[in-house]
């Protein structure tokens, strides 16, 4: 089917451009969602005369859009989960609770908006992209922990699994010390 796009479109053309896609990607998402006009002769003369109002729409969306990134890109939000000892979370960090977490800090995202790449099912720090315009992105840091200390440590560098490392170092070297202590009175006794 061919359509006129109303909108930039990623992965399928600027606004304007009529091109061909599947049937049922244009009456299931293109169409309903207001991005495309079926390229009829009517709507395609309909467009021409909209055009000039659409781009000035556009136009708009993007300064405010780019106005927003400018503030989000390179934020950093902490997500509070709970998490096995190995770092695994129970259950997995959505699109939605990033979003709810941005709208938390002042900044109003969608979770349509959010892009995430492959879920996010453990702790640490995570980049995430946020489209806030078809031509506008930007890029925030999630930091998920299991509670706001552990959020402060991993921000300064430190990963769970180092973490754990230390404190099993420090307990192993406790008990060696007890032990040579034990040892040791155990040799006075004698």
């Amino acid at each position: 089917m061919q359509v006129i796009l109303l909108e930039r479109v990623a992965k399928l053309g600027q606004m304007g451009e009529v091109v061909n896609v599947k049937d049922g990607y244009a009456r299931n998402f293109l169409l309903p969602q207001g991005k495309a006009l079926r390229a009829s002769e009517a709507n395609i003369k309909s467009f021409e005369g909209r055009k000039a109002q659409l781009e000035a729409n556009n136009l708009e969306t993007k300064k405010e859009a780019e106005a927003l990134a400018e503030k989000l890109d390179g934020q950093s939000f902490i997500v509070i989960r709970s998490a096995s000892d190995a770092g695994a979370l129970y259950g997995s960090v959505t699109p939605r609770d990033i979003a709810e977490v941005a709208a938390d800090a002042g900044f109003t995202v969608d979770r349509k908006q959010v892009v995430l790449v492959k879920p996010i099912k453990d702790l640490g720090l995570h980049d995430v992209t946020v489209v806030l315009h078809p031509e506008v992105t930007s890029h925030v840091t999630v930091n998920v922990a299991r509670s706001t200390e552990e959020a402060e440590l991993q921000a300064s560098g430190k990963s769970i699994q180092e973490l754990a490392a230390e404190e099993e170092a420090a307990a192993e070297f406790e008990i060696s010390e007890l032990f040579d202590d034990i040892g040791g009175a155990a040799g006075d006794d004698e």
